[in-house]
């Protein structure tokens, strides 16, 4: 599976959920995360608050999307400059965080 494309999906519950800090979240993963080697695809932005079924998760405020073309880009993207300063300049404004990494197909 190295070789197969590797969906990176992030969570972010914040200490501060308001639009203002949420919008200034979404910056800070465009600033930060956008523009790695390897990336196929990248999004980030707040949760849609108008979809209410069951099913859909509440507790998180910004989602972040990145498709790496593999593994190896996934990794080296975790020990990235960008990534690294991203972390330390917003994680204390994180109540919560959920990683979800999967190979994907299309």
């Amino acid at each position: 599976m190295a070789d197969a494309a590797l969906a990176h999906m992030v969570y972010f519950t914040l200490k501060d959920g308001s639009p203002e800090a949420s919008e200034a979240m979404v910056k800070a993963c465009h600033k930060y995360l956008k523009d790695h080697p390897g990336v196929l695809y990248f999004s980030a932005g707040i949760r849609g608050t108008e979809f209410q079924r069951p099913v859909n998760n509440q507790e998180y405020h910004v989602a972040l999307n990145v498709v790496f073309d593999n593994k190896d880009s996934h990794d080296k993207y975790q020990e990235a400059a960008d990534h690294l300063t991203f972390i330390s300049e917003n994680k204390d404004k994180w109540a919560n965080v959920q990683v979800c990494d999967s190979y994907v197909t299309s």
